[in-house]
């Protein structure tokens, strides 16, 4: 069956970086255009960025615009988010999702001095 688990978070001072991974599997993930998106502590759902499948085309938020860049590794079968200059606005649950009839569990990301 699909399965998407993602990995990387944790707790990162402002201005600082992390890189988030997804691991894909049970279907052809370079077949698929790939999707992370967030939740802040009490808010909706948030899209954050978009890679079509070979990674020639990625789209993303106005707020992560410039300081986000989505990856993916077919050979690997994993998606990436490279995340620079993170702000305490960024702080949410990451999840990786194969839009949009799959999602992973999700990764926290938490940005505070």
């Amino acid at each position: 069956q699909v399965q998407l688990v993602e990995s990387g978070g944790g707790l990162v001072q402002p201005g600082g970086s992390l890189r988030l991974s997804c691991a894909a599997s049970g279907f052809t993930f370079s077949s698929y255009y790939m999707s992370w998106v967030r939740q802040a502590p009490g808010k909706g759902l948030e899209w954050v960025s978009d890679i079509s499948t070979g990674g020639g085309s990625t789209y993303y938020a106005d707020s992560v615009k410039g300081r986000f860049t989505i990856s993916r590794d077919n050979a690997k079968n994993t998606l990436y988010l490279q995340m620079n200059s993170l702000k305490p606005d960024d702080t949410a649950l990451y999840y990786c999702a194969r839009p949009w009839s799959h999602w992973g569990q999700g990764t926290q990301v938490t940005v505070s001095s």
